[in-house]
C-alpha cells in the first residue's frame, strides 16, 4: 500500500507543500507532485435544449474536503493523507470547473456561469460536497470517492425546485498515488456529467410547468 503520513502530521506543512515541498521532522525535504485531474464530460444526446440561464454557486465543503491535500481513507474510522502528492487546486475549485466546462461543452444551454460574474439566473445550482476522497473500503484497492448533495434553485423566489444526492466511486487499478489521482479524473467527469444531465433535465421539466410567460 502507498506510504500514508497521517493528518495530524501534515496539517502545519499544507501551505509548504504548495511551495512544492514538505518539511519532515527531521527537516528533510520531500519532493511533492502536483496532479491535475481533467474531467471529461459525455454528452447525453437526450439532454433538454433549456431556454434559461444557470448560475453555478460556489460549491461548500468541510476544511477536511476542500484542501489541496489527497485524502485516503485506508479504513472507516481513519482518514489520512497521501504523502508527497496535492491536487493542484482545492476539490471546490476542481468541481466548480468541472461543471461549468460540463454546461458549456453540452451546448444544451444558453448562458451557465458562476454566482460572482452576477448573471442574472433563473436557476441557481448549490452543491454540499461530503466527500472527495480515496477509500478503501475494506477492499485491496481504492476508489477514487465523489459524494455531494445538490439543490436546483429557482432564483425568482428561491423555491427549492429538487435536490438529490450524488455519489460516485470509480475503482483505482492499483494502489499508487498516480493510479489512484487517474481514478479521481474518471469519477470527477462522471460526478459531473451526471450531474450536468439532472440539472439540465430537471431545471427543464420545472420550466415546462411554470405559469406561461408574457
Amino acid at each position: 500500500m502507498t506510504t500514508l503520513l497521517p493528518t495530524r502530521l501534515l496539517a502545519p506543512l499544507c501551505l509548504l507543500a504548495l511551495a512544492g515541498c514538505s518539511v519532515l521532522a527531521s527537516g528533510e525535504r520531500t519532493p511533492v507532485t502536483v496532479y491535475a485531474p481533467q474531467a471529461r464530460i459525455a454528452t447525453d444526446p437526450h439532454w433538454p435544449q433549456v431556454p434559461w440561464q444557470l448560475a453555478i454557486a460556489k460549491p461548500v465543503a468541510a476544511r477536511m474536503v476542500d484542501s489541496p491535500r489527497i485524502n485516503v481513507r485506508p479504513t472507516p474510522g481513519e482518514l489520512e493523507v497521501y504523502r508527497g502528492a496535492t491536487w493542484s487546486q482545492p476539490a471546490t475549485d476542481m468541481l466548480e470547473a468541472a461543471l461549468l466546462r460540463g454546461f458549456e461543452d453540452s451546448g444544451r444551454i444558453g448562458a451557465a456561469a458562476r454566482t460572482a460574474t452576477g448573471i442574472r439566473s433563473d436557476y441557481k445550482l448549490a452543491i454540499d460536497l461530503r466527500r472527495f476522497e480515496s477509500d478503501y473500503a475494506g477492499k485491496a484497492l481504492p476508489s477514487a470517492t465523489i459524494e455531494l448533495n445538490a439543490k436546483l434553485i429557482h432564483s425568482l423566489d428561491q423555491r427549492v425546485v429538487a435536490a438529490r444526492t450524488f455519489l460516485v466511486a470509480e475503482p483505482s487499478a492499483r494502489t499508487d498515488v498516480g493510479s489512484v489521482t487517474a481514478a479521481f479524473e474518471t469519477a470527477l467527469g462522471r460526478t459531473a456529467t451526471d450531474l450536468v444531465g439532472w440539472t439540465l433535465t430537471t431545471g427543464q421539466n420545472d420550466w415546462q410547468a411554470l405559469p406561461a410567460r408574457p
